[in-house]
């Protein structure tokens, strides 16, 4: 009796230690909830989150060039949410989420029975209202204070809100990849459609994303969306919300991408795209978020004309050079079936590149070529494939993918370029870029060739050198001879003999007719007499970097390799009357409630400042510092070549654009345009750098893989008509204004040959502009001089 009453006392003493133990754990639990509870927000925040704003990129003129944003949203109520949609994130992610409280018990038991096994915390047992509780309000780290708290959120949402309530709110904030924020936003820029367009195979592919929406996201790895996508239909099917049939054709839907594109005023993404890694640069990944808008120096109307402009010239070249067939061939069945089968995956495949859209060939006749686009059947006249030289020996066969041009009153045949080019142009007096173009197609290659492609100058660096012997005693009357040099050099494999473009020679020539006509053999005397190291010390003066100007006679035919952005610097000097300014292109950058953040205050050229300085105290000097030297006088840029010095050679660029290598220009019909061509080495490279009083602009074209261009193509042929079809635009409405002529300059009547001053009655004597100080000397005998002059040249 006494051991059954022992037994009953231990037990009931044990029973009484549980409960104890059982109450004070429950206690525990519940101030630890309190606690925790006190620290979560409200439910009702859910419904007023603020949603980051993206980073708005504008012209000058107020026309929107791009858009940047970490949260792409597109917010749709629980019923514009299609069925499918719904049911293929609760076969993903949640299936029971209709029957539980908010937290799947089962899978907690699952995922803690693991980490007493195997020590491993897991994720297991998140429903959608913990998983939307998580990326809402907590952070991702994997510690039991946040399972905690995640668990004590869900059960409020789910005491305060309906289930199509939480539904509604996970699939607008559930991040699903390349800055989507929510079905809505993942639709358009997944598929570019809303989701009531969608199918179900793409409807699965969303629904597969919230695993790891980065990684498996169709645009960062198609094969693992596939994955994802297939598995979310093979759990659609095992839970009888499709059938097998549905599946079947499901899994066997080609994954078509759209990648989103924000709708734009002006393409210029070239620009849009300097200006987010400026901001990024600055203010971090926030600059995504914080609904910055930048303002910048574009101009609309000059940005889309230097668009158009550069696009023909690469398209005219190309097409000079031959058509080299077909993109691609796709199985010729395929066209009984129309635009809606097989073919709106190669539609899809070739998407537009600079304005070319794809097309297959239906049929091809000598004058007529018949093809199938996106929007329906095109027939092509023989004059718009004529370029191509299509015969039927040399014809296009039905199922070939080829490119078309929109023009005027239709299409013509095209393809797209191999050739690449860029384009620049900027405001002389501060630096604003006002247009700039770094390719064919941002899209086909963000490579931005306006900036970062270094090529060789080729003769557009000739004026910088013209610009330096003018400074170390030279004048436009002076003569240099051009006439074969040939140089030997112990490490060089062989003489060096350069010569001029056609390799003729014209022997004593006036240095502003050697510019004129670009003559390689007299840049080189030139160089030679002033010295190498004399223009390595006043070139940079441009603003041209000095580590980059080589140290041999090279220099002189312009091997320097330069970005057009650099060259437009450059040539910014001669526009602006000697001053250096530093090319910008944001303006200004307002935060979300309008505060502007930033301001441009860019250093300006002031020509009239030193004619100014020089009326009130003639004996003022003209001739400036470098601008390393320079005090900077408030926004002042500094005056770094001598006034004289840029009106002379500009003087004579404004002849090359009338009867030198770039006299197309004359069919702008103005009269204040200035410029040079640029042709590097075999025709590797082709310039056009020119300006006119307020805007320079500067074009190139060549290979990424510098190659011969084809002979013939120079600066005048490949990249000069770009810069007239610009010029034509952005000049229209501008009145004509050039650099008045500085102080310390003198007309003088020289004979043409000798360069000298003609003599009292010569009736061959012209008129040239050379520094009071370097008047030439009088030519006695100038009829003497011809015909020494005239016995020189025939010995060359």
């Amino acid at each position: 009796m006494t051991h059954v009453s022992t037994g009953r006392r231990l037990w009931a003493w044990l029973f009484a230690v549980l409960g104890l133990l059982l109450v004070a754990g429950m206690s525990a639990v519940l101030l630890v909830a309190a606690h925790l509870g006190r620290e979560l927000p409200s439910v009702q925040s859910l419904r007023e989150l603020q949603l980051a704003l993206p980073l708005r990129v504008y012209s000058r003129d107020g026309k929107l060039l791009g858009e940047f944003g970490i949260e792409r949203r597109a917010l749709l109520r629980y019923d514009q949410l299609p069925p499918r949609l719904v049911e293929a994130f609760l076969a993903a992610e949640d299936d029971r989420f209709f029957d539980h409280p908010g937290v799947d018990w089962q899978g907690l038991v699952r995922a803690a029975l693991k980490y007493a096994v195997t020590g491993e915390k897991t994720q297991g047992g998140s429903t959608i209202t913990m998983q939307l509780a998580r990326n809402v309000f907590l952070t991702s780290e994997r510690t039991f204070t946040r399972k905690f708290k995640e668990i004590l959120l869900a059960l409020r949402m789910e005491r305060e809100l309906s289930k199509q309530e939480i539904l509604e709110i996970y699939l607008n904030k559930i991040f699903l990849g390349e800055r989507a924020y929510g079905v809505g936003a993942a639709a358009l820029v997944y598929f570019g459609k809303p989701v009531d367009a969608l199918n179900l195979a793409e409807m699965a592919l969303i629904a597969g994303l919230p695993k790891a929406p980065s990684r498996d996201n169709p645009i960062a790895n198609r094969e693992r969306a596939r994955e994802r996508r297939d598995y979310v239909l093979r759990r659609m099917r095992e839970l009888g919300r499709i059938s097998e049939s549905e599946y079947q054709a499901a899994v066997a839907e080609p994954i078509l991408v759209h990648p989103y594109r924000a709708k734009v005023d002006v393409e210029a993404d070239y620009v849009a795209e300097m200006v987010r890694a400026e901001l990024v640069a600055e203010y971090g990944e926030d600059a995504y978020s914080r609904g910055f808008t930048v303002v910048t120096t574009i101009d609309s109307a000059r940005q889309a004309a230097a668009n158009a402009a550069l696009r023909k010239a690469l398209l005219e070249y190309d097409q000079r050079h031959g058509f080299r067939g077909a993109e691609a061939r796709i199985p010729a069945a395929w066209l009984q079936v129309g635009a809606d089968g097989p073919l709106r995956e190669v539609f899809d495949r070739f998407t537009p590149v600079g304005g070319l859209v794809p097309a297959v060939v239906v049929e091809f006749h000598p004058e007529q070529l018949t093809l199938l686009t996106s929007s329906g059947t095109v027939r092509l006249p023989r004059r718009a494939f004529e370029w191509a030289r299509l015969d039927d020996k040399n014809a296009l066969v039905p199922g070939d993918v080829v490119r078309l041009q929109a023009v005027e009153g239709g299409y013509r045949l095209a393809q797209l370029p191999q050739v690449q080019g860029a384009f620049v142009a900027l405001d002389p007096d501060d630096g604003a870029i006002q247009a700039l173009v770094g390719g064919f197609d941002f899209f086909a290659g963000k490579f931005n060739r306006a900036v970062q492609a270094r090529r060789q100058a080729g003769s557009g660096f000739k004026p910088f050198l013209y610009a330096a012997a003018f400074e170390h005693g030279f004048t436009p009357a002076s003569v240099v001879l051009d006439a074969p040099v040939v140089f030997d050099d112990p490490q060089l494999e062989s003489s060096w003999r350069p010569e001029n473009y056609g390799g003729d020679i014209k022997g004593p020539m006036r240095l502003r007719e050697a510019l004129v006509q670009s003559r390689n053999l007299v840049s080189i005397r030139l160089l030679q007499a002033i010295g190498i190291e004399n223009a390595r010390t006043f070139i940079p003066r441009f603003g041209l970097p000095q580590e980059r100007l080589p140290n041999d006679l090279t220099m002189a035919l312009g091997s320097a390799v330069f970005t057009p952005l650099e060259m437009a610097r450059g040539y910014a000097t001669l526009a602006n009357g000697g001053f250096v300014i530093d090319p910008y292109f944001i303006a200004e950058i307002h935060d979300a409630r309008g505060q502007i953040l930033f301001r441009a205050q860019p250093k300006r050229a002031c020509p009239q400042c030193l004619e100014q300085a020089l009326e009130q105290d003639p004996a003022q000097t003209a001739t400036p510092t470098p601008p390393a030297e320079t005090e900077q006088d408030g926004l002042r840029a500094p005056q770094a070549v001598d006034p004289r010095t840029v009106w002379m050679v500009t003087d004579i660029l404004r002849d090359v654009t009338v009867r030198g290598t770039a006299a197309k220009v004359a069919e702008l019909g103005r009269r204040d345009l200035a410029g040079k061509t640029g042709t590097s080495n075999d025709e590797t490279d082709a310039w056009f750098n020119g300006f006119q009083r307020h805007l320079v602009a500067v074009v190139w074209v060549g290979f990424d893989q510098p190659t011969p261009l084809g002979r013939g193509e120079v600066g005048g042929r490949a990249a000069l008509p770009a810069w007239i079809d610009f010029m034509r635009v952005a000049l229209k409405g501008v009145a004509e204004e050039t650099l008045p002529r500085p102080p310390g300059l003198v007309n003088v009547r020289i004979d043409p040959q000798t360069g000298r001053l003609a003599a009292i009655g010569d009736p061959d004597a012209i008129f040239e502009t050379v520094p009071e100080e370097r008047v030439p000397e009088l030519q006695e005998q100038a009829q003497q001089h011809r015909q020494e002059g005239s016995e020189l040249q025939d010995l060359f």
